[in-house]
């Protein structure tokens, strides 16, 4: 009976993955907790050779399909694709942008439904990661090598008991570590296009109920590829300079039931190479230098009483940067040399009830400290404090699903500048999701108003800050639909969403003065319409294994601020109307064959003339792995990849073209 109940919940399982592309040695098995959650946990033989010892890795589910409209990649699929960084993950997800700034060590940031990248939060472990200072994340800093899964949520991810930041924000992105079943040892060496070279090691251990890793990563990079750009004014060619990076990053876990605990630790150097400029790509190379040293750590533990359930969250981080165009090139920049310290302490309480199996009634408080020092002229140390608190219900009951929420959020910020700091800010604002669950189809519809409050850099940084900033409101509608179908052979996904996103007191950088003199300001009133689709299907006839992974987004994203002036419902810029994605997986025994064509349509970059449109590009990239066993504990791997077959060189952001097509081959141990 156990058994057959393993089978059951392992298909369900199977069926609650938006992209999967299972290998055929995989083996999953699930256990149900007393509150009604549901761990599923898999066995398996991984085709990425960085991850070539068996190990059984987890993944919580919680019982019922979600509210919320999900996408995720795990496991086997996830190192299957060509990814380094979380931003790699995120491109094949439908309804995400990402903008790189250019060059191998560029600035990447997400967006998600066009909200704006301050409107998504990411989770590592369930803890937010944060920066007071301008509100983005750079995805490029974190590496795939420990993660387990990468999911992104539309609205609430709806855990039975999680913090009140993870109701804070307007789409979420969920990065989960692997937990180690086995002690092994894995290294990584790589060599790649534009004078590239990385090294990684992978240290697991499981002992007396406790596990871990330690990690670490190196890397260097000349990042000089050639480019040309063609505009109706020019034809430039040229070879990309101050585009170099080196950095080194490492990473611990602890883990023991309920216990998990991070720390982190990322240190860089890299050219900021700047817009390309006519006739001068190979003399004129904007000079601009970063420096960056990152760190946190974390913990969380998590246990239950009955139908109570509790969890407790802390993190401090200290995070630095420099910031130098102090240099002797450079005739038409501004120099600065400029020093920023900024550090962040946090903790949370989170309750939940289950009176019965099929309701649960959560409430969460969290408290966050954050400082901000610069060596600016006329700036001034900044705290703000953050305290959050939420009271959630959930239903699940006869397939119908329901959830709803109250998020109460207070900010108030401290400075010694003389005309002191911004108003202190307090809001509520609600969430409501409802679903209907028949067989392998579920209906879902929710709303959410949620706001994102003016960041320090927009509120005090010199010359530039206003602190007279409102906070910058959105409202979500969305309704969707998903559906499910497995076999011993065959697998179905499929799920569509359609939404609406309204976005009143945008904060954007205006000039007043000319040209001379910008400040932040509330300007504009966005609407935006769209649909995401995403298809897996999934086909495993004995040692052979084939996946498709698709996704579609289709959106008119645009300005109604005022009817009288001539942006009027003209698409906001960098907003693409069509993207889609199509990543074919094929596997047999330790060889896998990965093939991705993602598609990006035109968008606009400039209101100042019609014709300032960034073309449209798709991006195919192709990845051959194979592994085999030269002992039998010992493993040794290879993988190619060709990144941008057709050698596109696009852009994300105007004068920033990308490297175009390049190639990496990575040779792996594991122990």
């Amino acid at each position: 009976m156990i058994e057959i109940r393993r089978v059951l919940l392992s298909a369900f399982v199977l069926a609650m993955a938006t992209t999967s592309a299972l290998h055929p040695h995989r083996m999953l098995a699930a256990e149900v907790h007393a509150d009604g959650s549901t761990v599923s946990y898999a066995e398996e033989k991984p085709l990425h050779p960085y991850d070539l010892s068996d190990t059984l890795m987890s993944v919580e589910v919680y019982g019922k399909r979600p509210l919320a409209t999900r996408q995720s990649l795990k496991g086997v699929e996830l190192q299957s694709l060509s990814t380094t960084s979380v931003a790699d993950a995120l491109k094949y997800f439908a309804g995400v942008q990402i903008k790189d700034y250019g060059g191998l060590g560029g600035l990447k940031t997400v967006n998600v439904r066009s909200l704006g990248a301050q409107h998504v939060g990411i989770y590592i472990d369930g803890i937010r990661v944060t920066n007071a200072q301008n509100g983005t994340v750079d995805l490029g800093k974190f590496s795939l090598t420990t993660m387990e899964t990468v999911e992104l949520y539309n609205a609430n991810k709806l855990d039975n008991c999680q913090s009140a930041s993870e109701y804070s924000s307007g789409a979420t992105v969920y990065l989960r570590t692997r937990r180690p079943a086995s002690d092994s040892l894995s290294l990584q060496l790589r060599t790649a296009s534009f004078g590239t070279y990385m090294a990684k090691g992978n240290l697991q251990f499981k002992k007396n109920g406790w596990s871990g890793f330690a990690d670490a990563e190196w890397l260097t990079t000349r990042g000089d590829y050639p480019f040309r750009y063609i505009s109706e004014y020019e034809d430039t060619v040229g070879r990309r300079a101050n585009s170099d990076i080196d950095y080194y990053r490492l990473e611990g876990a602890l883990f023991r039931e309920g216990f998990a605990s991070h720390i982190y630790y990322y240190n860089s150097e890299r050219g900021c190479p700047g817009g390309i400029v006519r006739r001068l790509s190979d003399k004129y190379v904007n000079v601009g230098r970063e420096w960056d040293s990152d760190f946190f750590i974390q913990s969380s533990y998590e246990w239950h009483i009955g139908s109570h359930r509790f969890k407790l969250n802390g993190k401090y981080a200290n995070e630095y940067l420099r910031y130098c165009t102090d240099y002797p090139e450079n005739q038409n920049t501004a120099r600065v040399n400029n020093h920023y310290r900024q550090q962040d302490l946090y903790g949370a309480a989170c309750y939940s009830w289950m009176p019965w199996h099929w309701l649960s009634l959560n409430a969460s408080y969290d408290m966050r400290w954050s400082k901000l020092q610069a060596d600016l002229k006329y700036f001034e140390t900044v705290h703000r404090t953050d305290q959050k608190a939420v009271a959630a219900l959930q239903m699940n009951w006869r397939g119908v699903q329901a959830a709803a929420s109250l998020l109460y959020q207070h900010y108030h910020d401290y400075t010694n500048v003389k005309v002191g700091a911004a108003e202190p800010l307090d809001r509520f604002t609600p969430a409501l999701s409802l679903g209907y669950t028949l067989g392998g189809v579920t209906l879902r519809a929710w709303y959410k108003k949620i706001f994102r409050v003016p960041t320090l850099n927009d509120l005090y940084y010199t010359q530039v800050g206003n602190r007279n900033l409102k906070p910058e409101y959105t409202k979500q509608w969305n309704l969707g639909a998903e559906y499910h179908y497995d076999t011993k052979q065959w697998s179905l996904a499929l799920q569509a969403d359609g939404y609406v996103n309204k976005i009143e007191n945008r904060i954007v950088c205006l000039p007043m003065k000319g040209t001379y003199t910008w400040t932040m300001m509330n300007y504009g009133y966005t609407l935006c319409r769209g649909l995401n689709a995403t298809g897996n299907v999934r086909y495993t006839p004995g040692v052979w294994s084939f996946s498709l992974l698709t996704s579609l987004t289709w959106q008119r994203d645009l300005d109604r601020t005022d009817p009288d002036a001539s942006t009027y419902d003209k698409p906001i810029c960098y907003s693409p109307t069509l993207s889609y994605g199509i990543t074919g997986i094929a596997s047999w025994k330790r060889l896998s064959l990965t093939l991705s064509n993602l598609y990006v349509g035109e968008r606009m970059w400039s209101y100042a003339d019609p014709e300032d449109i960034l073309e449209p590009y798709r991006n195919i990239d192709l990845k051959v792995t194979y592994y085999y066993k030269v002992r039998a504990r010992t493993d040794v791997g290879l993988s190619l990849e060709i990144n941008d077959l057709l050698d596109e060189q696009y852009e994300h952001i105007p004068r920033y073209p990308m490297p175009g097509r390049n190639y990496r081959l990575t040779l792996s141990l594991a122990f």
